[in-house]
């Protein structure tokens, strides 16, 4: 007990230097009955008092309780400063909140994958990342019962067994030491309660191996940490790993199943941990802007060549991820109506064509992804499922939810049954998803990217609309930003080209060519990039893009037979953010012609029959061009003449004389 005692008094101390505000803060507050957090960096225990910070790791379970007492013992020391005051108290209930961030704890044996848990980490401080898959709803649990014995009238605690469902065991005994009486009475006015609740939170898919089974594990968490996570939410949750009997069924093993009781919890959401970005780095993408500064088109080129370098060409579609993954700015108009900034890209194609290394790739350069295929997706999946456990109805979250602030990519989108497929519609635009199961009716928050890929039904057949080629149905289809076709047609020139390209680069794998441009943009800086740019940038549309893009939107209204389900007003909103992605890519604050044409480019290269351009092709054929700049101005002139637009841009007329 001495020691103990010392223990506290050193945790007490330690308080009252390193976190006398907080303290302070507490005892002005005005509600007795709170439970009140205090947080504490072990890094700064671990270099105050290391025995200390070194006993708390390795015995939680008896020096987190001291360590809560030690607060309120704290708060009683400095209480006299503020005893004139009117709401000051010393406040009961006070939890040490232990945050491990920094600290050499954090380490692969105190901070194992979830699937990695053994009976070694139990009692210890342990550290576990995932993801929060299903959160119950909030209970009240008993926290304490104060006995007394009817011999001695001494007076003891008696906690709840997490092994045994939170039930509070009856005392055997006094614990006094010159009494064994077996009568005690309960103080009723003295009994404690405390918020609970229950989430499920599994490990990433992310780090796992092809064909390991993600793992997950309940933790509890009680008073001040309840709801402040939901499911989706990416957390580090920092506590003491035990152990609960299963429920007892009839011929079937009772087993222990580990539970771990949080202490800190930490969600990842705000802190955008994915990705991190040296000045260093910033200063290297600054220097390639300026060294392409009269080209800047070229300088784009070499950014999206060295998205799935191992594909050759598919200029098209590499600009198409580029600009999805990308994507626009929010919007948010007077009566509070959210307008997405996040864009959706379906590719069709032949099989081969490399629809799904494309997926794949982009799975890898988002921080946060969820990759699925339409044959293993039902629509519970996809969304939200309702599970029962325990008795009482929980919900689950599926792909679109867990790929909150990400990217979802679901291949062979064909496969999938017509309901299933109608439950993403509101996921895609309004970026929710509503749920009325078992009597939970919630909406749930899906700021996903949407990537799919799907082979055509059948022949691809160019005189049929969109449908009818994918079987998809025209609400889904006007939900794509960019719905690009990849078309395997005979052609022997670009066979020729490919295939000398496929043997050259198996030939020479430690070539020069490019080699600087392909050093600077790999996966790495490619993910580094994008993530700055989507938190650097909010471009700003010019009058000269406007012009365009409501040129184009125009024309193409008056002109829709066979895209008439492409052709709505959420064209208009994909080619303002398609424009807005765009400018992004060039490293720039506002939207200028060059980007609502490239915008149009791209909606020109989703529609079959095009209304402007005649010379888009075959996406699969698009090859990186030797001189973009120049060919854009053939490009650029073409489309104002379309769109009677060349009164407007008197300079262009001289550009384009210079080209031709």
């Amino acid at each position: 007990m001495e020691k103990e005692s010392g223990h506290g008094k050193e945790m007490a101390a330690f308080l009252i230097q390193h976190h006398l505000d907080e303290l302070r803060s507490i005892i002005l507050s005005s509600d007795p009955r709170l439970h009140y957090p205090l947080h504490v960096d072990f890094a700064e225990l671990m270099d105050d008092n290391p025995p200390l910070a070194h006993l708390i790791f390795e015995h939680p379970k008896e020096f987190l309780p001291l360590f809560d007492d030690s607060a309120v013992w704290a708060q009683r020391v400095i209480f006299e400063d503020f005893k004139r005051m009117e709401n000051a108290s010393v406040k009961a209930y006070i939890h040490i909140r232990i945050n491990v961030a920094g600290s050499p704890f954090e380490c692969a044996e105190t901070f194992p994958s979830i699937g990695r848990v053994r009976v070694r980490h139990r009692g210890i401080l342990l550290t576990l990342k995932g993801t929060v898959i299903r959160t119950s709803a909030v209970k009240m649990i008993e926290g304490e019962k104060i006995y007394e014995c009817r011999v001695c009238k001494h007076r003891f605690k008696v906690y709840p067994e997490v092994e045994t469902g939170n039930s509070i065991p009856r005392p055997t005994f006094c614990p006094s030491q010159n009494c064994e009486s077996t009568r005690f009475q309960i103080i009723e006015e003295r009994s404690i309660c405390h918020d609970y609740q229950e989430i499920k939170i599994q490990e990433s898919t992310q780090v796992l191996g092809v064909g390991a089974i993600p793992r997950s594990i309940p933790v509890i968490l009680k008073d001040d940490l309840v709801d402040i996570v939901k499911a989706g939410d990416d957390v580090i949750v920092t506590g003491v790993l035990t152990a609960k009997w299963s429920s007892d069924m009839k011929d079937v093993r009772c087993d222990l199943d580990p539970v771990l009781i949080a202490n800190h919890v930490r969600r990842m959401n705000e802190l955008k941990s994915g990705v991190e970005i040296p000045e260093d780095i910033i200063l290297k993408f600054k220097n390639f802007w300026t060294n392409f500064k009269d080209t800047p088109l070229r300088g784009r080129n070499a950014i999206l060549r060295g998205i799935c370098p191992q594909i050759f060409g598919l200029f098209t579609v590499k600009l198409a991820v580029a600009l999805t993954l990308i994507g626009g700015v929010q919007h948010v108009d007077a009566s509070g109506t959210k307008i997405r900034g996040e864009s959706h890209l379906l590719l069709v194609g032949d099989p081969g064509t490399g629809k799904s290394q494309f997926l794949k790739y982009s799975a890898k350069l988002s921080n946060r992804s969820v990759i699925t295929t339409g044959l293993g997706s039902t629509s519970a999946g996809l969304t939200v499922t309702a599970v029962k456990d325990g008795g009482e109805w929980m919900l689950e979250a599926g792909a679109l939810v867990l790929a909150d602030g990400g990217l979802c990519c679901i291949d062979e989108f064909d496969s999938m049954r017509e309901h299933d497929r109608a439950t993403i519609h509101e996921a895609m635009e309004q970026q929710t998803i509503s749920v009325a199961k078992a009597g939970l009716v919630t909406t749930l928050s899906t700021r996903t990217i949407v990537f799919g890929a799907t082979n055509p039904k059948g022949q691809y057949d160019p005189d049929q609309p969109l449908s009818v080629n994918t079987a998809l149905s025209g609400p889904l289809l006007s939900r794509f930003d960019i719905v690009l076709v990849l078309l395997d047609t005979k052609n022997p020139q670009w066979d020729s080209v490919v295939s000398s390209h496929i043997l050259y680069e198996s030939e020479q794998k430690n070539g020069k060519q490019d080699e600087s441009l392909s050093d600077m943009w790999s996966l790495t800086m490619l993910r580094r990039y994008i993530h700055f740019v989507k938190g650097n940038f909010r471009p700003v549309l010019t009058k000269e893009a406007e012009k365009v893009i409501t040129s184009y939107y125009q024309l193409q209204r008056r002109s829709a037979t066979q895209n008439a389900a492409r052709t709505t007003v959420r064209m208009l909103e994909s080619l303002i953010r398609l424009a807005q992605a765009h400018a992004r890519l060039m490293f720039r604050n506002e939207v200028t012609r060059l980007d609502a044409i490239t915008a149009i480019l791209c909606i020109e290269s989703s529609m079959t029959t095009s209304a402007i351009v005649d010379s888009v092709g075959n996406s699969l054929h698009s090859n990186f061009m030797d001189n973009p700049d120049q060919e854009y101005a053939k490009q650029e002139r073409l489309i104002l003449e379309k769109l009677s637009c060349m009164d407007d841009f008197p300079e262009i007329d001289i550009a384009g004389d210079e080209v031709v």
